[in-house]
């Protein structure tokens, strides 16, 4: 699997999150929300550091990942975070 994260994602978690660089923002998945590819379950973020990561990219030296016990959630997709302008928000893409 694949994570992208574009920069103006990633610029939006680090002034949102006050981030300095060399930290790490995991997305792992959490029970309740909405998501398009698993019912029931959604998408959290924090800032643990990798044990077992099945994606991983870095982005304006913030390292962002998935742990390899969150694989079932994405079921061969592949996660793309974008930003939406209007909502000045982050956009999350399952492909």
């Amino acid at each position: 699997m694949k994570l992208i994260i574009s920069d103006e994602a990633a610029n939006w978690y680090i002034e949102e999150l006050g981030l300095k660089g060399n930290e790490s923002i995991r997305f792992y998945v959490r029970y309740g929300g909405y998501s398009p590819i698993q019912a029931g379950f959604s998408l959290g973020i924090s800032d643990d550091k990798p044990l077992s990561p099945i994606a991983t990219t870095e982005v304006k030296k913030i390292l962002f990942f998935i742990e390899d016990k969150d694989a079932w959630y994405f079921e061969g997709h592949d996660l793309e975070v974008g930003f939406n302008p209007k909502l000045k928000e982050p956009i999350f893409s399952y492909k």
